[in-house]
């Protein structure tokens, strides 16, 4: 009874301050704009299944893509014998299900096992590319040494969180063998290699290292959900919504705004329909992350980090500052500092700070090329261009701070309609040469 007692409050604390911190990253969230979800629902929930279950676009890199299918299929698999942690906590039992499945009780256990090496085997192999062999996208200027130290606590808690499992495992099948009480499980495999290791210490001690072990794997599972919530490997659950409310358009497609396009057409006398005063924007793009759809500030807390966007850039593998990685990781980081500032009741977003210029300098957003690399290398479907778009939409309309070449080109459309310095009545003499 103590013992479920203390279960049961171990699982409303942790709950409690899990809670706590999905409230906090939703509301947060909700500082950005709401923009109106389009398109088919039945296409939006075939991207989730298809990138974010499915995991489709992370074989675009094959080697890396199966060492994470392994263990994001240990993850979700795994997670199924944490069930029977929970009901066996709650209820005061042990292995609850094994009598129910009988002989399948020791396969899905095998199962388990075979996964749970099978992690330990990926997240090694991880270790080694990250910290051995040095793979340029995990050491770039943005990867500081908390998003490296971030990505190493994980790897080596899933490490030490697996085989927690096998040497519970292993205490357990001594066990079964020395006391009648413990309920049979057949041999597994995996586990059994541990027995070797503990076969000669004492019944009492075996009890306290099953028993350790497995308070050691539900309370670390339980102490993961909550630091998952402050890493980057938030991913594992924003990766869903991410890739529901991602957009539907082509990727070349760069939405306009009705007020721009409505005086636009009113410019060339086009019949424009009216826009109501209340969709009249205060200012046009965006300057921080109030002035930025909700959308992109939940693709923030979706980045995995794993730099395929950047590597993929063709600004930035030409040597220029721009990475779309640290777009997403500035973005995440002013939603933080403002969700601080909201929770300790001081100034939220009028900290004298913005995302543009404190965090994301005019030097990254105008020296992207818009050719949507990185959101096509994005394995759960993040567009940083359309973040970039709307920072310098706010730096051409708002402060008439585009570099010269571009100021060239808007006057030459307002005064010619073309990006070119001549009338629009000269635009074919060059056909009259042939």
């Amino acid at each position: 009874m103590i013992q479920q007692l203390l279960f049961v409050l171990t699982l409303l604390v942790f709950g409690y301050f899990l809670r706590r911190r999905i409230l906090q990253i939703r509301n947060t969230i909700r500082l950005g704009r709401q923009v109106p979800v389009t398109g088919p629902v039945a296409q939006r929930l075939r991207n989730m299944l298809l990138v974010a279950f499915g995991q489709k676009k992370m074989f675009a890199r094959f080697i890396p893509a199966f060492l994470h299918l392994l263990i994001y299929i240990g993850f979700i698999v795994i997670n199924l014998e944490v069930l029977e942690f929970v009901i066996d906590g709650l209820a005061g039992t042990h292995r609850i299900f094994a009598p129910f499945l009988g002989s399948l009780y020791s396969v899905l256990m095998n199962v388990f096992e075979f996964l749970a090496v099978g992690v330990l085997v990926a997240c090694a192999v991880f270790l080694v590319r990250r910290n051995v062999l040095r793979l340029p996208r995990f050491w770039s200027a943005e990867m500081t040494s908390w998003p490296r130290l971030d990505a190493n606590i994980i790897l080596i808690t899933e490490m030490v969180l697996m085989l927690a499992i096998l040497k519970m495992n292993a205490a357990d099948q001594i066990l079964q063998q020395r006391d009648a009480h413990y309920t049979p499980t057949g041999k597994l495999f995996f586990s059994s290699l541990f027995i070797p290791l503990l076969e000669d210490y004492s019944t009492p001690f075996l009890i306290f290292v099953e028993r350790f072990a497995w308070w050691f794997h539900i309370t670390g599972i339980l102490g993961f959900a909550i630091y998952i919530t402050y890493s980057k490997h938030l991913h594992i659950f924003m990766a869903f919504p991410n890739t529901y409310y991602a957009r539907l358009e082509p990727a070349g497609y760069i939405s306009n705004m009705p007020v721009v396009t409505r005086e636009v057409k009113t410019m060339l006398g086009l019949q424009a329909e009216g826009t109501p005063a209340e969709d009249v924007p205060a200012h046009f793009g965006a300057k921080d992350i109030n002035d930025l759809p909700r959308t992109s500030l939940m693709a923030a807390y979706a980045c995995t980090e794993c730099g395929r966007c950047t590597s993929e850039c063709p600004a930035n593998l030409t040597g220029k500052k721009l990475s779309p990685r640290k777009i997403m990781m500035d973005v995440r980081d002013r939603l933080e500092e403002a969700g601080r500032n909201l929770r300790a009741g001081t100034k939220g977003l009028d900290d004298g700070k913005t995302l543009l210029d404190h965090y994301i300098t005019r030097e990254e957003i105008n020296a992207c090329t818009t050719c949507n690399a990185c959101a096509e290398a994005c394995p759960v479907l993040i567009n940083p261009m359309e973040i970039i778009i709307e920072l310098r939409r706010y730096v051409a309309m708002e402060e008439s701070g585009a570099p010269p070449a571009w100021n060239a080109m808007f006057q030459n459309l307002e005064t010619n309609f073309a990006p070119w310095k001549f009338p629009a009545a000269d635009r074919f003499n060059w056909a009259k040469e042939n």
